[in-house]
């Protein structure tokens, strides 16, 4: 019976083609069978590319035949969530305005993949736009979390890491606006990472929140998402939000160890309401931390309580903006039978736009409306900057800062979705680092009393990514959470 390679890592598996033990081709065929074997029940895929991805696996096996110039993921099956453009591949943003949309261009992050010789295997479902904690707002499919099929797997990201969770690729992209890349690992017992703002090209990523939006890796291991940052940050003069300064080896000094590292805990973090076993399970972690050399002490983040106000009053103006553009003129849906001009704007985005999408987009208008600007949009600024300020002086203190992804695990499929205020709360721990633009980790660090996997969120300073992956790797290699989550059949009955 041959090997299950859907199990491997990216570092396993590109470790192996490298020495022709496997070939792409084999890889990726394998990943396609898995794919159609648990998407029925999953629906992590929007869409898939089986030839043009065999296509891509065969170029793959020819390169590394050669001994040619290879690229760190050269063979390796990724997936790329539905809001990133890939040119000739639909791109909806999970949305039904976008329904027919083929990009004849690729987003900056793909054009990297490519060029590091990933082999692209389809898009991945996600809350419409991006808007959304659950992945329930897509207007095509409910994603289910593969740990347990009734819950969800978190959002807005939620098909990226349920792809990864499921076997279905070894690695993935998602993009983080308020959480959207680390409460879907966490919920789906993955490792995501949110990069720095900045870090990350977001050319040819469909817009949400400009100020906010970053693109970052899911994966299986913290390695893993250390090669995938590493083949798809750096500056891009396509995008004026680029940081211009070239990124560091992210994947070359995991090993370092801790030892001196100051590990802070925000006290606001840790709140009434929390899961019990969410609470112990970070506490454990932290002392595993301190096992390993570090030192840690409380920090205080006192604007955090203001964090998810200002979060969704700047995102959903920022939203009111980026999504006019999508009036039926140019490209997307456009309403038939229109009285005028103005009836087909109106008709055009009734029909294409969801319920969570219209919200967001009236909350947003709002926001900005003449007489409320500076009592709201404005306020929300300055309240961020407070909460920037927080996280600078709580770094003066610290190296990393270690906290919950999610005050808890996964929840069951529709207990929020019609409970908005419920739903944005499930952000209160991840919302204020996109704020601040803070790079952050989501890993797993236990499970709860219904086996649904806990995520350890590590923070750290603006552009030390670096710090953030060595704590992770740090944690991982001393613990069982990963090994355990990697191997489970991930295939409830």
């Amino acid at each position: 019976m041959a090997a299950d390679l859907t199990r491997l890592t990216i570092v396993q598996a590109a470790e192996l083609l490298g020495q022709r033990a496997i070939s792409s081709v084999e890889l990726t065929e394998q990943i396609l069978r898995r794919i159609e074997r648990m998407e029925p029940r999953v629906h992590g895929f929007l869409g898939t590319c089986p030839e043009r991805a065999l296509e891509d696996a065969r170029a793959a096996d020819t390169r590394l035949a050669r001994g040619s110039s290879a690229g760190a993921l050269t063979g390796i099956p990724i997936a790329i969530k539905d809001n990133i453009a890939t040119r000739g591949l639909r791109t909806t943003a999970g949305s039904r305005i976008l329904e027919h949309f083929v990009p004849p261009y690729d987003a900056t992050v793909t054009a990297r993949l490519r060029e590091a010789g990933a082999v692209l295997i389809g898009k991945t479902n996600c809350d419409e736009f991006a808007m959304g904690s659950s992945t329930e707002n897509s207007a095509f499919a409910v994603t289910r979390n593969p740990r347990a099929l009734d819950r969800v797997p978190g959002g807005s990201s939620g098909g990226s890491a349920t792809a990864v969770a499921a076997r279905e690729c070894l690695g993935a992209l998602g993009t983080d606006t308020g959480g959207s890349i680390r409460l879907p690992a966490a919920f789906c017992g993955v490792v995501g990472m949110k990069p720095t703002y900045g870090r990350v090209s977001r050319y040819g990523v469909i817009a949400y929140a400009s100020s906010l939006d970053q693109v970052g890796p899911l994966a299986r291991s913290v390695a893993d998402c250390a090669l995938l940052l590493g083949a798809v940050a750096g500056h891009d003069p396509r995008d004026s939000t680029s940081v211009p300064e070239a990124p560091p080896d992210f994947a070359a000094d995991l090993s370092a160890g801790i030892r001196g590292l100051r590990v802070g805990l925000p006290k606001e973090y840790f709140v009434d309401g929390m899961h019990p076993d969410v609470d112990a399970a970070i506490r454990t972690a932290v002392q595993t931390l301190e096992g390993l050399g570090a030192t840690v002490r409380e920090v205080s983040l006192p604007h955090t309580r203001y964090g998810i106000a200002a979060y969704y009053l700047i995102a959903t103006a920022e939203a009111s903006s980026n999504l006019a553009r999508y009036d039926g003129v140019r490209y997307g849906l456009r309403a038939e039978d229109s009285a005028n001009l103005i009836d087909m704007y109106c008709r055009t985005r009734a029909a294409g736009f969801g319920r969570e999408v219209k919200r967001r987009i009236m909350l947003g208008t709002y926001a900005l409306s003449a007489g409320y600007y500076d009592a709201y949009y404005l306020r929300a600024q300055k309240v961020r900057t407070l909460i920037r300020r927080d996280f600078a002086e709580a770094f003066a203190q610290c190296d990393v800062l270690a906290t919950p992804v999610a005050p808890s695990t996964a929840f069951r499929i529709g207990e929020r979705i019609d409970d908005p205020l419920q739903m944005y709360l499930t952000d209160v721990c991840t919302n204020s680092i996109n704020l601040a633009g803070l790079p952050a980790i989501s890993l797993p660090c236990g499970i709860d009393g219904a086996g649904l996997p806990i995520g350890l969120q590590i923070v750290a300073r603006p552009l030390d990514e670096v710090r953030a992956l060595r704590t992770a790797y740090a944690y991982e290699q001393a613990t069982d959470w990963a090994t355990d989550l990697l191997d489970a059949e991930a295939e409830p009955a």
